[in-house]
């Protein structure tokens, strides 16, 4: 099976909703970087959440889209939690490293992408 990586960024954004995350924006980082396609970038309330949201999302892309992360970085911390997809980048921040590092800002050139998330 294969899927784009906008399909794979989707299945995760579905994942990482599904968990009650705030803040989830979809950046399309195709035409300014030479690093990945996509920035997910969602916030988790506390560190229990952020873990949680991180399995949901490796479940669910595993399942729906046949890909495992490359790698996740920043786990044992559980502020600032990066998964490698390759062509998407998952980062699951808890608020205060959110608010710090302002990712979306950062790219703020960049397109978002509609999530039509309920």
């Amino acid at each position: 099976m294969s899927v784009t990586p906008l399909e794979l960024a989707k299945v995760a954004a579905t994942a990482a909703n599904e968990k009650k995350v705030e803040d989830l924006v979809l950046i399309d980082v195709s035409g300014s970087s030479d690093i990945c396609d996509y920035f997910l970038i969602c916030t988790a309330a506390n560190n229990r959440l952020a873990d949680s949201v991180i399995d949901e999302i490796e479940e669910k892309v595993g399942i729906n889209c046949a890909e495992k992360p490359i790698s996740i970085e920043g786990r044992e911390d559980k502020t600032w939690i990066l998964m490698d997809y390759g062509a998407v980048l998952i980062n699951v921040f808890l608020p205060e490293q959110r608010d710090y590092y302002r990712l979306d800002k950062l790219w703020g050139d960049a397109p978002c992408v509609a999530l039509d998330l309920d």
